[in-house]
């Protein structure tokens, strides 16, 4: 009898002994972290690598405009005249070079700028693809450094509706603009003919 209570005893004893050891144990235990980690870090990680992909091809988006406007400036100004056929092409290059993007979100305007001996820039003529062209006459702020007085210039404006792949349920579409002006490079004015 005496040795069941000794036993007895060290059993009661020993209880709170294991769960201590269990709980070291547990404590201890590292075998899931790394699951639990992942799934603590996986929204960061896609959010930012989902983040760099939208913002790289806004980026080439925008110098994909960039590059139209100046190019739609330039072939305008190498012209002494320009026909309907001409200004038609102009116009396509300009579809051509926003490729891969889609060229329908594309919206595109070439105009002739009168500066008279004031400063001030007045529409000559104006063409447009997918856009609304300019007014002819309507009075154009220019940068104070172009307002040459009794010169001329070319203005090309840009406009891309530029659609996020991941973002746009937090942006929605997002316009992109820009514009370009060039002196006509082989006369004094650029006319523009309808033949």
């Amino acid at each position: 009898m005496k040795t069941a209570m000794i036993d007895a005893v060290t059993t009661t004893m020993a209880a709170p002994a294991r769960r201590l050891a269990h709980l070291v144990r547990f404590i201890h235990d590292q075998t899931g972290v790394s699951a639990v980690e992942f799934a603590i870090l996986l929204p960061m990680m896609m959010t930012l690598f989902l983040g760099s992909i939208e913002t790289t091809q806004g980026i080439a988006t925008k110098r994909k405009l960039e590059l139209t406007a100046h190019t739609l400036a330039d072939l305008s100004a190498q012209y002494t005249d320009i026909t309907d056929a001409d200004m038609s092409n102009i116009l396509n290059a300009g579809s051509a070079i926003m490729a891969p993007y889609p060229a329908a979100n594309l919206q595109a305007v070439v105009s002739e700028l009168s500066i008279n001996a004031q400063g001030v820039a007045s529409v000559m003529w104006s063409d447009t693809l997918s856009g609304t062209a300019l007014t002819v006459g309507q009075v154009v702020s220019i940068p104070a450094s172009l307002a040459v007085p009794n010169s001329y210039l070319i203005l090309a404006q840009v406009r891309y509706s530029y659609n996020p792949t991941y973002g746009y349920v937090l942006t929605g579409t997002l316009t992109l603009s820009d514009q370009a002006y060039m002196d006509p490079r082989q006369s004094t004015s650029v006319a523009r003919t309808a033949s």
